[in-house]
């Protein structure tokens, strides 16, 4: 019997292994690029994982402000990540080779830190396209996004 290899959400911490509705982010630190793939088990073992739309959005906004696809505020565990990402650079690029590309963001990190600083919701539009494409893919995989978004919005009892 074949075991089969559990993954972690950066957002949220759920660990689980069927993970065919979630998606991959990869980020260039040099080019301020990111880009969101569809699954790939070969990938996930070096890229950033979002196990739904609303968290892929979560990561992105805070790839926007911070620069940086680490995000450790979310963590409830104490124990430490199994395994290290690798950003991607022009000079070694990712071998996408059977891999869906969903989409890919490039900013200018002195104007996007302007737009932040004087009208954030400007950079709606940007996620409302992004959630489109995230909401069409998982839609193909037959996950319920409306259920995942639901779950996120109801309060948890203390």
């Amino acid at each position: 019997m074949e075991k089969s290899r559990v993954y972690t959400c950066a957002i949220c911490g759920e660990e689980k292994p069927d993970h065919d509705s979630w998606f991959l982010l990869a980020e260039n630190h040099w080019e301020d690029k990111l880009k969101i793939l569809q699954w790939n088990e070969r990938l996930a073992k070096s890229l950033a994982l979002a196990c739904g739309p609303t968290h892929v959005e979560e990561l992105v906004i805070h790839w926007m402000t911070t620069g940086s696809l680490d995000y450790p505020f979310a963590r409830t565990s104490t124990r430490p990540r199994w395994r290290s990402r690798q950003p991607w650079s022009s000079s070694r690029d990712l071998d996408l080779t059977g891999v869906r590309q969903i989409g890919e963001l490039a900013v200018d990190r002195e104007s996007l830190e302007r737009v932040l600083g004087e009208d954030p919701q400007s950079l709606q539009t940007v996620l409302d396209a992004l959630m489109d494409a995230l909401r069409q893919e998982a839609g193909s995989t037959g996950v319920d996004i409306e259920a995942e978004e639901e779950e996120i919005l109801v309060p948890q009892e203390v």
